[in-house]
C-alpha cells in the first residue's frame, strides 16, 4: 500500500478528472522542481487565440531574457504564472521536479510493433509533437490549411488555450526490455538494475488491466483539454504502433513541489506532502531522485524511476469514522495538520508520540532507514460501482534515484503494519525508467537507449 497523507514520504495513485481532493498515501517524501533549457519557436494559431497579443513571457520583450535563463538550468520562476509555458528541454525531463499542476492525464502503452525502426520513428515523432504542444502550439505544420481531403495533424480541441504548464513525461517499462524470453528490440542487456518487477505487496489486489505498461507519458497541466489533448494526439500518432493498455485522469494534486504553496488536502481531509521533496533543493533531488552517471546504465544519467499505483479509498467507512480514530491512523490534526504534539503543520514529527502503526509514522524516513521518495499525486473519482460506493482514491506518482531502496522497503513497511489500510487497497500497479532530458536538436524520447 502507499503513503495516503503523511508529509514524509508516500505513494501516490491519482485518478481523476474531478474536483481537487486526493490521497497521497505518504508525505514526508521529497519533491522537486523541473528545470530545461527553454526552446521557443513561433507561436502558433493555438497560442495567439490563447494569449491574445499579451500575458505569457513568451512575448517579444520577454522572451529574450527568460528564454535566456531558463536556457541555463535555471528555477522554473515562468512555469509558476497562470497559463504559462514550461521549458521542454534540460538535463532532466519536466513534469518531475516540476511546480505540481492541478491536472492528470497518466498513460500507459503497449508497443504493438514488433519493427524497432517503426517504434523508433513513433518516438521521434513523440517528441517533436511534445515539445510543440508544450509550448502551446499545435501539432504538426499547417495543421488546417493545404489538404482538406485528409485527417488534420491536429485534433483541435486546444486550439485557443494556453500552454497552462502542460509538461509530459516520458518512460519505458520492464516489457518494452523482454516479455515472455524475447529480446523484443534488441535492448535487453541494456535493462538498468534499477528497473525490477515490483513485489507483490500484502493486501494488493492488482487488476491487470490497470497495471504494467511498456512505455508511459504523464501528462500534467493546469486545464484538463489541455493534458486530455495531449494524450490523444500521441494515442493518435502512435496508432498501429503502439496502443495504450490503461489511463488514469487525476485532480486536485495531492502534494507539492513547493515549499511556499499551501499544503493539498487528499480525498480523506488530510493535509498531504507537508515534507515532500522542493523542486529547488538540488541537494536533496541529485541524492534521492535523479540516477547518477555509476548508478547504472549510462542512458539513464539524469533520469529517474517511476513507481505508480492507483489506491482505491474506502470512502463511505471513513466517512462514518470519528475524528479521535482518523487523527489516530494518520498521526496528524486534520484541521491544522499539525502532527501529534505539534502546534503547527510544518513542526517536526514526534514519531515516538504516535501510534506504532500510524501512517505519518511508518512513512517516515527515520522509519524505513532514510527511504525517501517526490511524490506528484493526484485524487480521482470515477463515478460509483455497481453497489454505488464512490470509485475514488488516490493515483500515487513517485520519483526516485532507485526503486529497490527507496518505494519497495517503504511500501512493504506500509502494507504490512498501517492502520490505514483497512480504509485504501491498491488495485493499478507499473514501474517505469525515466530518462534524461531531451536536450540537442536532434535529441528524442529514448534515443540513448536505442543508439
Amino acid at each position: 500500500m502507499t503513503d495516503v497523507t503523511d508529509p514524509t514520504n508516500a505513494t501516490d495513485p491519482t485518478d481523476a478528472t474531478a474536483p481537487k481532493n486526493a490521497t497521497d498515501a505518504t508525505s514526508d517524501g521529497n519533491g522537486t522542481d523541473g528545470r530545461g533549457e527553454a526552446v521557443r519557436a513561433t507561436p502558433s494559431r493555438r497560442a495567439v487565440l490563447g494569449w491574445g497579443g499579451a500575458g505569457l513571457a513568451l512575448g517579444a520583450a520577454a522572451a529574450g531574457g527568460t528564454a535566456a535563463a531558463l536556457r541555463t538550468g535555471g528555477a522554473a520562476g515562468p512555469a509558476a504564472s497562470a497559463g504559462a509555458a514550461v521549458p521542454f528541454r534540460g538535463a532532466h525531463q519536466a513534469g518531475i521536479a516540476t511546480p505540481v499542476q492541478d491536472r492528470l492525464h497518466f498513460a500507459a502503452f503497449d508497443v504493438t510493433t514488433s519493427d524497432r525502426a517503426a517504434l523508433v520513428k513513433v518516438l521521434r515523432e513523440w517528441t517533436a509533437a511534445a515539445e510543440r504542444m508544450t509550448a502551446g502550439q499545435e501539432v504538426g505544420d499547417g495543421a488546417y490549411g493545404g489538404q482538406p481531403e485528409l485527417p488534420p495533424d491536429d485534433t483541435g480541441e486546444a486550439l485557443g488555450l494556453k500552454p497552462s504548464r502542460l509538461t509530459l513525461t516520458f518512460g519505458v517499462g520492464p516489457g518494452l526490455f523482454e516479455k515472455d524470453g524475447e529480446d523484443r528490440f534488441g535492448i535487453k542487456a541494456r535493462r538498468p538494475q534499477a528497473l525490477i518487477d515490483l513485489p507483490a505487496f500484502p493486501g494488493d489486489n492488482l487488476d491487470p488491466a490497470r497495471s504494467g505498461g511498456d512505455l508511459c507519458v504523464q501528462a500534467c497541466a493546469d486545464d484538463p483539454q489541455v493534458a486530455v489533448h495531449a494524450i490523444r494526439n500521441l494515442a493518435r500518432i502512435g496508432m498501429g504502433k503502439v496502443a495504450i493498455r490503461w489511463s488514469q485522469l487525476g485532480f486536485g494534486k495531492t502534494s507539492s513541489t513547493t515549499p511556499d504553496e499551501q499544503t493539498p488536502r487528499n480525498m480523506m481531509g488530510f493535509k498531504d506532502g507537508t515534507r515532500n521533496i522542493s523542486g529547488t533543493d538540488d541537494a536533496a533531488l541529485d541524492q534521492h531522485v535523479w540516477v547518477g552517471g555509476k548508478d547504472g546504465p549510462a542512458w539513464m544519467a539524469g533520469g529517474s524511476y517511476l513507481v505508480a499505483r492507483r489506491i482505491r479509498m474506502h470512502i463511505e467507512t471513513w466517512d462514518r469514522t470519528s475524528l479521535q480514530e482518523q487523527e489516530d491512523i494518520f498521526g496528524r490534526d486534520k484541521a491544522q495538520g499539525a502532527p501529534v504534539g505539534g502546534q503547527r503543520e510544518r513542526d517536526e514529527p514526534n514519531l515516538k508520540a504516535m501510534k506504532p502503526d500510524a501512517h505519518v509514522r511508518l512513512a517516515h524516513p527515520d522509519s524505513n532507514a532514510g527511504a525517501t521518495i517526490l511524490r506528484r499525486g493526484y485524487s480521482f473519482t470515477d463515478g460509483t460501482d455497481r453497489l454505488g460506493r464512490l470509485d475514488a482514491g488516490l493515483f500515487f506518482i513517485a520519483y526516485q534515484r532507485d526503486v529497490r531502496d527507496s518505494f519497495v522497503p517503504l511500501q512493504m513497511n506500509l502494507a504490512r503494519n498501517d492502520s490505514l489500510n483497512e480504509y485504501i487497497q491498491h488495485v493499478g500497479s507499473a514501474v517505469f525508467a525515466v530518462p534524461p532530458g531531451v536536450r540537442d536538436e536532434g535529441d528524442w524520447w529514448g534515443k540513448g537507449l536505442f543508439a
